[in-house]
């Protein structure tokens, strides 16, 4: 049977439960990839050849954000506070993975991990504790509050002039979320900043490497997405997006983009 719908990878995080490793996607992930009209699959970590067959399958790719961090080993640092939760088995595979996406051209969106994972995928680096840096603000989510205190909207972005997101939304600032204790440091070659934050901190970039569709937010469109205009938009220009992939057919592949650790 034929899927009318176009399939979106979304990678799984690892996570114990009890005394048993698991795959964990948050279904407010799941959500926003039927929004944008598209099939989610969550894919667990894996091989290089299960990877070659996953890419030939999927349409799109959402990266997700999580409580971990991508480890500091990827852009050539020792880890600053070890209390923080790390998984270094998605990094194993969402690097490769991202580098892939990019050279292919799949349609990318990336969400607080999923856009700082992206960065370091393509050679960036990242500030391990954003609180720490001088002029720029605590971006963290308040402490011990509901998750409609914790998701509610914090400080406005502003959107840079000439990009994809001027395209999608317009030009000026939105009001976003902010969860994230790790932000850019260094940003990558073959990336565009899209919108910044009030004290200047990189909020949304594109690839500009990729022959395809690649939108990375720092912020958390996912949220309730259905209220909320600025994420439909997202969701919805992501959508058409994979729904032009799957349409194209050819799907070519272009120059491989290079392992930042080799």
């Amino acid at each position: 049977m034929n899927r009318s719908k176009p399939l979106v990878l979304v990678p799984g995080c690892n996570r114990p439960v009890g005394d048993h490793p698991f795959h964990i996607v948050g279904k407010k992930y799941i959500d926003a990839v039927r929004l944008a009209g598209c099939l989610p699959l969550v894919v667990p970590a894996s091989t290089e050849d299960e990877l070659d067959e996953l890419m030939a399958l999927a349409d799109g790719l959402l990266l997700t954000g999580s409580p971990s961090n991508v480890h500091p080993s990827h852009f050539d640092e020792e880890v600053h506070n070890p209390e923080l939760p790390l998984d270094p088995t998605r990094d194993a595979w969402t690097l490769p993975l991202i580098r892939a996406a990019v050279a292919k051209g799949l349609p990318i969106f990336a969400i607080c991990r999923g856009f700082q994972e992206t960065n370091v995928a393509l050679g960036g680096s990242l500030h391990q504790a954003v609180q720490e840096q001088p002029g720029l603000r605590d971006h963290r989510a308040p402490e011990n509050q509901p998750p409609e205190i914790a998701y509610a909207p914090q400080h406005p972005v502003n959107i840079m002039p000439g990009g994809v997101l001027e395209q999608l939304l317009g030009h000026g600032t939105v009001m976003v979320n902010s969860l994230h204790g790790q932000g850019v440091k260094q940003l990558a070659p073959g990336l565009r900043i899209e919108a910044v934050a009030p004290d200047g901190l990189v909020e949304a970039f594109s690839v500009e490497a990729s022959p395809g569709f690649s939108i990375c937010l720092q912020w958390h469109p996912e949220w309730q997405a259905a209220e909320n205009p600025v994420s439909m938009a997202l969701l919805k220009a992501f959508g058409e997006a994979c729904k032009d992939y799957r349409a194209s057919g050819n799907k070519p592949m272009v120059e491989a983009v290079r392992d930042p650790e080799t």
